[in-house]
């Protein structure tokens, strides 16, 4: 980044506007498109300017491409984002662009929301379905929020997640998140639902849990709720937690006891059939973990297991170890 990039790239009405956007949550070029009434090639070259500046930041989800502010790095940033501040503030006619603008982001929000509800209309009978065999889920997240309540959350990794539910409930309590998930369908999902936080504290990731996309030691808390039945090999998965996790920093896991409920494997795609206590101890243990005593809830043919631990202070990068499959 110099500074002629960021003069550069400030010196376009257009890309103010796109600064102020990307502000209030991540948008898709074909959004931001939408919103400022100009064709995606356009914009696509507004947003180049502003990347090389330093002053955004590009991710792509399979065939789009989603574009977010860049966390503050450094003072040059920092003065960019308060100075577009000011001049929102002091600057009529400014104001009113961006204020027209995000009046238009309500349109995208209606959207992803219609997007979703259609996703879950789809899905509806098999989820309750399986919510049908296990407790509520008020009493797991009660009892998972309880168990996560004795140390600040910090920077919270949610593994899977799906709807977008863990990242919404633990939102009020961690600094940032990070919600990642391999299906590009249940992203979108999350995104309807997270999409009122504000943009810098959630930050939703396209990546496999067998290879995280994240740097190592850069979170403080990681969540897998319901996620770990679906691993051939759960070793690598929790290795690469441990990877993601600075030294101390806890993970917790939400799944299933062992059973025996064999058409969960053709009916919900789960690959492991839950896991006993002794089981995700030795997973944890070789992937750097001190376990802590599992927590039982059950309220159903299903009881579902709380399993947390804490990163080994000096353990060194886990090599993820084969585990039988659980009968």
């Amino acid at each position: 980044m110099i500074i002629e990039d960021i003069f550069k790239a400030l010196g376009d009405p257009t890309r103010l506007r796109i600064a102020r956007l990307l502000g209030a949550m991540e948008l898709a070029v074909g959004e931001l498109a939408q919103v400022l009434g100009q064709s995606q090639p356009r914009v696509s070259r507004h947003v180049g300017i502003l990347c090389d500046a330093g002053l955004a930041e590009r991710r792509r989800e399979g065939s789009w491409v989603f574009l977010r502010q860049v966390e503050a790095r450094g003072p040059l940033v920092e003065a960019v984002q308060r100075l577009l501040a000011v001049a929102e503030a002091e600057e009529p006619a400014f104001a009113a662009l961006c204020e027209a603008d995000r009046k238009k982001l309500a349109a995208i929000r209606d959207a992803r929301e219609s997007a979703a509800e259609h996703y879950f209309a789809r899905h509806a009978g098999e989820w309750d379905e399986l919510r049908a065999l296990h407790s509520a889920d008020a009493e797991v997240e009660r009892r998972l929020a309880e168990a996560l309540a004795d140390a600040p959350l910090g920077h919270l990794l949610d593994i899977g997640t799906g709807t977008g539910r863990m990242a919404e409930l633990f939102a009020p309590h961690a600094e940032r998140i990070v919600a990642l998930d391999k299906n590009l369908e249940m992203l979108r999902v999350a995104r309807a639902k997270l999409q009122h936080l504000p943009a810098a504290q959630i930050e939703l990731v396209q990546g496999d849990f067998a290879e995280l996309p994240l740097a190592d030691a850069s979170f403080d808390t990681v969540v897998l709720h319901q996620v770990l039945h679906f691993a051939t090999d759960p070793a690598p998965a929790l290795a690469e937690a441990a990877r993601v996790l600075r030294p101390g920093g806890r993970i917790a896991i939400v799944d299933f006891a062992s059973h025996d409920h064999e058409e969960l494997r053709t009916r919900h795609q789960h690959t492991r059939l839950g896991f006993s206590d002794r089981q995700m101890a030795e997973l944890l243990r070789a992937a750097g973990f001190v376990p802590a005593a599992p927590q039982a809830l059950e309220g159903g043919p299903l009881v579902v297991k709380i399993w947390t631990a804490k990163r080994r202070a000096n353990a060194s990068s886990p090599k993820p170890a084969a585990l039988e499959t659980a009968k």
